[in-house]
């Protein structure tokens, strides 16, 4: 992982306050799961092992399994299997990502070339099934139920992402359409990672549905979250370069609400948001007219009631270091957009 080591994630994440016998534990299970990766991303052709693990390689955050590793500390910990169940999740959120950058026409990732702009399009959808298929026979040695439970994700990611592409239908708010979609193709996979943390741990099925709850509530909210970050937060401070959304013509949350807005720059508004950006000034003025909304506002609001939703999952779990580095992740959601 060359962008971050294993040691450095928890803390990245907004766990810099975390128990330190918790950091340690996720730090292991992080550095566990990252050899898993690699060793089975890997063919004996070549050509194919290499546009397999260009992402592995290039790091990312890890959260998905973070949150399987995370929700594994209430019962047995980083048993095998949980350190299999976080791989399998890893693998799959991969997986997508090919699939999302030959859709986006995406030419980086994670600071690297995308693998359909190294290759093309057929590369990086046939890597993308490679990974999937890597995904599927680590599920298998999980049993059944795990097997079916991914499915069922996997499904409710497609749904997301086909209904993110036609867009909501006749008559169907904007709004809640969004916030289902980024629940199916965001909240779905965080949630399962939640949920097998619980179940390969031996947590109990109360527990167990918490965790669920909670992974899938505080997916949709880390998304409100670079939504907000996309628009509010310089480059300087976020790392990020602003106005992505809008040179790709997505409507994030902050974009919809200011759009059903009667604010005296709407009309404006719908006119630059109309479909993708490409002037540098255009963008600049679509960003100081979104900063200066009412929509940014109530985008702010709406993460914050889903962090409240989170962390109310949280009062069926037992008190300890796991429960309140939850706790803490759903505080991060928020403050990461000051």
């Amino acid at each position: 992982m060359p962008n971050q080591t294993a040691a450095s994630l928890p803390t990245a994440l907004g766990l810099d306050h975390a128990d330190p016998e918790l950091l340690t534990a996720l730090t292991e299970g992080l550095t566990a799961v990252e050899d898993v990766l690699l060793t089975i991303v890997h063919s004996d052709v070549d050509f194919v092992d290499q546009a397999a693990l260009h992402l592995v390689k290039a790091g990312g955050k890890r959260f998905r399994p973070l949150f399987t590793l995370l929700s594994a500390q209430f019962a047995g910990g980083n048993t095998d299997d949980v350190i299999t169940a976080a791989a399998v999740i890893e693998l799959i959120h991969l997986a997508t990502l090919y699939h999302d950058d030959v859709m986006d026409e995406a030419t980086m990732r994670r600071g690297e070339e995308s693998v359909n702009a190294r290759w093309d399009n057929t590369i990086a959808i046939l890597t993308g099934d490679f990974l999937f298929a890597h995904a599927s026979r680590l599920v298998a040695d999980l049993g059944s139920d795990a097997t079916r439970i991914i499915a069922e994700t996997m499904g409710e990611l497609v749904t997301g992402q086909m209904r993110e592409s036609v867009g909501p239908r006749d008559g169907e708010d904007p709004v809640a359409h969004y916030l289902s979609v980024v629940g199916q193709k965001t909240g779905s996979l965080i949630a399962t990672a939640a949920r097998y943390g619980g179940m390969f741990s031996g947590a109990g099925p109360e527990q167990i549905a918490a965790l669920h709850r909670y992974g899938e509530i505080i997916g949709t909210a880390f998304q409100i979250s670079d939504d907000v970050i996309d628009i509010a937060s310089p480059a300087t401070e976020s790392g990020k370069t602003p106005g992505t959304d809008l040179r790709e013509g997505v409507k994030t949350l902050p974009m919809l609400y200011a759009l059903a807005d009667d604010g005296p720059d709407s009309d404006r508004l719908r006119e630059l948001l109309a479909g993708p950006i490409t002037d540098d000034d255009a963008v600049a003025e679509a960003l100081t007219l979104l900063r200066r909304s009412a929509g940014l506002t109530r985008a702010i609001e709406t993460l914050g009631d889903y962090a409240a939703r989170a962390r109310a999952e949280l009062a069926v779990l037992p008190a300890c270091p796991a429960r309140d580095a939850l706790d803490l992740l759903a505080r991060y959601g928020i403050a990461r957009t000051r």
